[in-house]
């Protein structure tokens, strides 16, 4: 869960629900699926991976299908982690800048430095406890910039500034379609239940932590409480979005923001169109004491470093294994596979890095906040990967060139719903998804192709470890919450609507 807080939860994400163009607490509906997509990835998924005791989850797809199959998906893997890594570098740029008021792409080279020189010298160990501790400081920024911006505007009137098309959270008649829908309820749940189910259960950065813990009971209570806990913190980002939207809505407030940055009110505004994500760094220099800006913006970059390091240090420990040690160099002392592997997170870091300056200089991205683009990132890739693991698990009979002609077909599959059609990117997740699964079948079909003799340890239907908790009554607990968060958010539309 810490992870997933960055700097682009805490940035992004208001920005999306205060003033993005066709934004809104609607974000919350992307987080129906979390919950549910948890059910399979505890009760199927990591039982299978957790068993084979790897640390490239790719190397399971080696074992089932074939070591090409494996370079391939893990290739996906990294171009997708890699460039949804360099928008977390982007979104760092952004915030940094504003903090300093030097340029965007200055603010980059900094951010992509220190991230790479304290992510090359620790490891997994220090990525996880850094990022629990980076939690709790998130936390508590967003409490004091939610406290902060209630002092200046008060509860009710910042509830009440925010427009009213900004709380239509639950749109049951948009099917993302066309643009106007891309944020409707069906997309956002179908499309994230199968997004969270490959981030869960096929992401190396994620799973890489689940690998880590002994059991398989001690992964599955793990993502019991990131299932009932990540909707609340979600919530709470949102909330702080509106309130510090509202302070924004008032002209003394601009004209305040524009002192302190020495620039014209207008320019706020214009600047605020074109890059969304700096309303957060905004209000927090104008309107914070300055001991407090300095606690909150330390909180900020320790949160983008949690997103940075475990991208980099998930490239860094896959290139490693699925690349160099099994095509370059199979044979060496563990001295040089670790050598080797803080020069991968180098070179990862400097391609982070030169990504995000490009993108910085198309300007779209910015536009439409960090936290979209890297979901559409993830959402190209995404859908084919979770195939090619769940038709190894589930199905024995698809042999392994049918399954890369699958991942083929669902790829670009994907890229002719991106380059010729308005329909939503949520949809990507599904499209892949069931357009691997599509290509995979027809291809097994017509080549009428047996896989060879299957070890049962790699299905799902193979051995599992014994356990005293009864997994199916918490799955329908899950379930029951499910139907819990979304009268929550009714209840929270009916009162901004109303």
């Amino acid at each position: 869960m810490a992870t997933q807080l960055g700097a682009i939860s805490f940035v992004s994400a208001p920005a999306f629900v205060a003033i993005k163009e066709g934004g809104g607490l609607k974000w919350l509906c992307y987080e129906f699926g979390v919950p549910l997509a948890l059910i399979p990835v505890m009760a199927f998924i990591i039982p299978v991976l957790h068993r084979h005791h790897t640390i490239s989850i790719y190397e399971y797809l080696e074992k089932r299908f074939d070591g090409q199959t494996r370079t391939l998906v893990s290739v996906l893997f990294q171009l997708g982690r890699g460039l949804a890594t360099a928008v977390a570098v982007l979104a760092g740029g952004l915030i940094l800048s504003t903090a300093l008021s030097i340029s965007t792409p200055t603010a980059i080279l900094l951010v992509g430095a220190i991230t790479i020189i304290y992510d090359a010298l620790g490891g997994i160990k220090v990525v996880i406890l850094s990022d629990f501790l980076q939690m709790i400081i998130i936390i508590a920024g967003i409490f004091i910039c939610g406290v902060a911006a209630i002092y200046l505007v008060g509860w009710e009137t910042g509830w009440a500034m925010l427009p009213a098309d900004r709380f239509e959270i639950l749109d049951f008649k948009s099917w993302g379609t066309s643009s106007e829908g891309t944020y409707g309820f069906w997309p956002m749940l179908i499309g994230g239940f199968f997004l969270y189910i490959a981030y869960y259960g096929t992401d190396q950065s994620q799973v890489q932590r689940e690998l880590s813990v002994g059991s398989v009971d001690d992964v599955r209570k793990s993502l019991v409480v990131n299932a009932i806990g990540r909707f609340p913190l979600v919530l709470s980002y949102c909330i702080m979005g509106i309130l510090v939207g509202a302070v924004f809505t008032q002209g003394e407030a601009v004209v305040q923001v524009a002192h302190t940055l020495g620039i014209e009110s207008e320019r706020v505004q214009t600047i605020l169109s074109h890059d969304p994500d700096r309303m957060v760094p905004m209000f927090i220099l104008s309107f914070l004491p300055h001991g407090i800006i300095g606690f909150i913006f330390v909180a900020i970059m320790a949160a983008l470093m949690s997103s940075l390091d475990s991208g980099l240090n998930s490239l860094s420990a896959v290139t490693m294994k699925d690349i160099y040690q099994r095509y370059i160099k199979k044979e060496a002392q563990e001295r040089h596979y670790l050598i080797v592997s803080k020069l991968f997170t180098l070179g990862w870091g400097i391609f982070c890095v030169g990504t995000a300056l490009i993108l910085y200089s198309f300007g779209e991205t910015t536009r439409q906040t960090t936290i979209v683009r890297i979901n559409q990132v993830g959402s190209l890739f995404y859908g084919p990967i979770l195939a090619a693991f769940a038709l190894g698990m589930i199905n024995s009979r698809i042999a392994s060139i049918p399954i890369k002609i699958g991942i083929t077909g669902g790829i670009l599959t994907n890229i002719f719903l991106w380059q010729y059609t308005e329909i939503s990117w949520f949809w990507w997740n599904v499209s892949g998804f069931l357009g691997t699964a599509g290509f995979a079948f027809l291809a097994n079909f017509l080549r009428n192709e047996q896989p060879e003799t299957l070890s049962d340890s790699l299905l799902i239907q193979g051995r599992e470890e014994h356990s005293r908790i009864n997994w199916k009554m918490i799955y329908l607990m899950i379930i029951f919450y499910f139907f819990v968060l979304i009268m929550a958010t009714f209840l929270i539309e009916k009162s901004g609507s109303g």
